[in-house]
């Protein structure tokens, strides 16, 4: 699914669409002999759907239908459609109802509407003489999609039992416990799911994610004010302001839901099965790919399971994924290729980087999904926990709340709150944490851990009839660093006795692969506020304990790969920048971070043949070099398309250069490097948590360092920010400018060494622009060094001691500000008759450029020594007053790079 807001989604909601709306095979080129016809197909109540046939060199062939994700349509599976096309199959694809050209209205994968329409297409394929037929009005086809394609896929495998076989990814196996999670349900889990631990009637309402998806399709209303339900059907409308309003889940929307859940068909699904899940998914978890298993491995089904390393918060699959959909569907549809059987595989990341910036994983099979008929049982690992019960306080609304993920991004900034938990995603006081000692050996968790809680009212404290917790595991290295295990929390609604005596419940945590180091502790953390789901708005104090050890199962498997893998493709509230800023983070814990320079180190950096091509040979840098020694304050100078900005992000390690190497006090510089805790740095806009204050978000920021709080040098950032009173207002009010000078005070936080500062005055006024400019002039004052980034000439030339100026990719010039504005040779001359001496130079060889401002000559003198100048100005009866060089560095700058002249 692909939530999006308004009519330019942010880069955040972007890359969320290429993971869920779609990408799902190879995205090559199409081949000479795909042929790609375009149709409209009405249905059986008059939705036209907007399809594309894609057909291969040799037919007939088996079919495949492809569907989009939430927020995309066919133009979604383009690439998908067209790669399995090349592999010979007939493929067709359709924007579902409510989406992109189609008519319709969204019903969420409803049986009688969504699901009845690929039954229409499938019908469609028996009539069409380049599929192959298994019989009259059975066309041999199979279906795949992404999230609610991937839904959709399993539902009409459910429904029409001419559907060969399926390969459904990161997708739901019931929509009302994704949404709600751990509710009661008709139909009890098998009991070794690692599903749905707590019971409760209705859930815990979802309300993060499920508005952004509200958003996405509302989106699809093209705007329309007066429609508030965008292109949903009004029952679909009227169940989320239901749920939006109440946070809970009522029967009649229980019902709806469970219509769009394919675990009220997956007991009859008999088509041979893959079934993809994320590891990095806070929206259908490890736990939704489990249950459809174990419902069509019960009923005879064959299946096999991958997770992957990616998910909604995270990559989409990559290339092996792939490779195993294509072959899935060569098997089991054209009979060509090995049986891929059905067999378990799972990604476990190493914590170990390839190279400068690339995190290793290897790939660990199992013969078959632990549980199944036939298979193993699940192995579990039973890890004692060590802490009295505590006394935990839901705050009154709920305000503040703990944060542990954002939708779409919840991997990153889950696994960031987790280092800031002290802080951040245990708000003080609102948190009861049990430990376990020290691993003995490394192990890996695979699966679903569980734990189980006791919750008690406590004398004397008003409380509600029932409880609304949030469970999270924590892994504790001895060096105090914090890693929240799947970015995500598990929700409970706990229902307490009034007689004071304790409600105890069995907590399936959320499902996870993660490998725990030996040595260190997993922290079981119960908290009572998750700003991704709705709670009570009723104050209450509970008293919260565990009973016995926290169980974590483990898979035993053979390393089928060992492999690089890309970093997720995240973005949005800094996003883009989280993976850098949480290696930085690291970096700072990691690295040691004196305060003052030393003088046997390299210079405070130093680039040397720097290049950088992108895919498609664009050269955004070419053989850069240049250095920067202490005390300067270096000003990077050139048009747009310069260079510029993908120099500072190779600096800051989160671009790796194609060519080249960059230092920093004689350290390389790459992602997460130690050397990277010496540099403060604002690259790309500021990213601060909008509900929290600025004073609270500089707080925040630094208590993910690890170092002690009198480090920061917090006061002197706050002075730097010169906010007043709105230091203590949320950050959501603030103004461009205020929000900038807010970023610049949390680069310099600490005293970095290095400060790196990208259109530092972007937003200020000129009383802050001048003040900005004895900041940054003091600062380097100190022995540190600052390194600009901006396209105000006359700021630059007043603030910096030295300048760097590029243009194509290449440095045209490089010095101090004065030899940049005399290299030219441009000079002004004063004199009592300017356009006769304007005509005197403009005649002198070499000379070009000469012009009459206010009064004064200037004129380029292209090696011309002035001395000659004013010789031949006197000689010819000029009477010279003054001659200097021509003090503006605008001048220089756009005699270096000619026409292109936009910085």
């Amino acid at each position: 699914m692909h939530p999006a807001r308004g009519a330019r989604p942010s880069l955040a909601l972007s890359v969320l669409l290429a993971v869920v709306a779609g990408v799902l095979l190879t995205g090559a080129a199409a081949p000479a002999d795909v042929r790609v016809t375009e149709e409209r197909i009405s249905t059986s109540d008059g939705v036209e759907l907007d399809t594309s046939l894609y057909l291969p060199a040799v037919t007939p062939a088996p079919a495949v239908l492809v569907a989009h994700g939430f927020g995309g349509s066919k133009a979604s599976v383009d690439a998908d459609a067209r790669a399995l096309a090349a592999r010979g199959f007939v493929v067709l694809t359709w924007s579902a109802r409510g989406f992109g050209t189609s008519t319709g209205r969204i019903a969420l994968d409803s049986p009688d509407h969504e699901v009845a329409d690929a039954r229409a297409l499938v019908d469609h394929l028996s009539g069409l003489a380049e599929v192959q037929q298994d019989g009259p009005g059975d066309p041999r086809v199979g279906v795949t999609g992404a999230s609610y394609g991937g839904a959709l896929a399993l539902l009409l495998a459910g429904y029409d039992p001419r559907v060969d076989a399926l390969a459904p990814v990161i997708t739901w196996n019931d929509l009302g416990q994704a949404l709600f999670p751990n509710r009661a349900t008709a139909t009890p889990p098998v009991a070794d799911t690692p599903a749905h631990g707590i019971a409760a009637p209705d859930g815990v309402f979802k309300s993060g994610w499920a508005g952004m998806l509200f958003s996405a399709g509302n989106d699809q209303g093209r705007g329309t004010g007066a429609n508030p339900c965008g292109r949903f059907t009004t029952e679909i409308c009227s169940a989320y302001t239901e749920a939006a309003t109440t946070g809970r889940l009522s029967p009649a929307t229980a019902e709806l839901l469970s219509r769009s859940s394919p675990a009220t068909v997956a007991g009859r699904i008999t088509a041979p099965t893959l079934l993809v899940q994320g590891e990095q998914d806070t929206l259908f978890g490890l736990d939704q790919a489990d249950a459809t298993a174990r419902q069509i491995a019960a009923a005879g089904g064959r299946v096999k399971v991958e997770w992957f390393a990616g998910g909604h918060d995270g990559a989409a699959p990559g290339d092996a994924v792939r490779d195993d959909i294509g072959d899935w569907f060569d098997f089991h549809l054209a009979g060509t290729g090995d049986d891929p059987g059905t067999g378990f595989s799972y990604v476990v990341p190493s914590g170990v980087r390839a190279g400068a910036n690339t995190p290793t994983s290897r790939t660990l099979a199992a013969p078959a999904y632990p549980g199944l008929p036939g298979s193993a049982p699940l192995l579990t690992t039973p890890l004692p926990l060590d802490g009295p019960p505590q006394q935990v306080v839901h705050p009154a609304g709920g305000d503040p709340a703990a944060i542990t993920s954002l939708p779409g991004i919840g991997g990153a900034l889950g696994s960031l709150a987790g280092r800031l938990s002290a802080f951040a995603g245990d708000p003080p006081g609102q948190s009861a944490t049990f430990r376990t000692a020290p691993l003995a050996a490394s192990l890996v968790v695979a699966g679903t851990p569980r734990v189980q809680v006791s919750v008690a009212r406590v004398p004397g404290q008003s409380a509600p009839a029932e409880a609304v917790l949030f469970a999270r595991v924590t892994e504790l290295s001895p060096d105090g660093r914090r890693t929240l295990l799947g970015g995500a929390v598990a929700p409970m609604r706990v229902p307490v006795p009034a007689d004071g005596g304790p409600a105890t419940v069995t907590v399936a945590l959320p499902g996870v692969v993660a490998p725990v180091e030996s040595g260190n502790q997993l922290e079981v953390s119960i908290a009572t506020t998750d700003q991704g789901f709705t709670g009570p708005v009723d104050p209450a104090v509970w008293q919260v304990g565990v009973a016995g050890e926290l169980t974590v199962p483990v898979v035993p498997g053979t390393s089928a790969t060992a492999s690089t893998v890309p970093l997720a493709p995240l973005a949005g509230i800094g996003v883009v920048l989280a993976i850098a800023v949480l290696g930085w983070v690291l970096a700072r814990l990691r690295g040691r971070r004196d305060q003052t320079p030393s003088a046997d180190d390299g210079p405070p950096l130093h680039v040397t043949g720097l290049a950088k091509t992108y895919s498609g040979g664009f050269q955004a840098v070419k053989a850069v070099s240049f250095t920067v020694e202490r005390g300067v304050v270096l000003g990077l100078l050139g048009p747009n398309g310069a260079g510029k900005t993908t120099v500072l992000r190779m600096l800051m390690g989160l671009v790796r250069p194609t060519a080249g190497t960059i230092t920093a006090f004689g350290e390389p510089i790459g992602p997460g490097a130690p050397v990277l805790a010496r540099i403060g740095a604002f690259v790309e806009g500021p990213g601060f948590l909008p509900h929290l204050s600025g004073a609270d978000n500089l707080r925040l920021y630094w208590a993910a360092t690890g170092r002690p709080a009198a480090d920061a040098h917090l006061e002197e950032a706050l002075e730097i920010a010169e906010l007043g009173a709105a230091l203590d207002r949320r950050v959501g009010t603030y103004s461009q400018g205020m929000r900038q000078r807010l970023a610049i005070a949390q680069a310099m936080l600490g005293l970095p060494d290095l400060l790196v500062l990208d259109e530092p005055t972007n937003g200020l006024d000129p009383p802050q622009i001048s003040a900005m400019r004895e900041v940054l002039r003091r600062y380097a004052a100190r022995g540190r060094t600052v390194v600009v980034s901006s396209h105000l000439l006359a700021e630059v030339e007043q603030t910096c001691t030295h300048v760097v100026v590029m243009h194509r990719g290449e440095v045209v010039a490089d010095g101090t500000v004065e030899e940049i504005i005399g290299g030219g040779g441009a000079a002004t001359f004063t004199v009592d008759a300017p356009e006769r001496a304007a005509a005197v130079l403009a005649d002198l060889a070499g000379v070009r450029s000469v012009e009459v401002v206010d009064g004064d000559v200037h004129a380029e003198l292209n090696g011309t020594p002035r001395a000659e100048a004013v010789r031949a100005l006197v000689t010819a009866g000029v009477e010279v007053t003054g001659a200097g060089p021509r003090r503006r560095l605008e001048d220089a700058f756009l005699q270096l790079v000619g026409e292109d002249r936009t910085p």
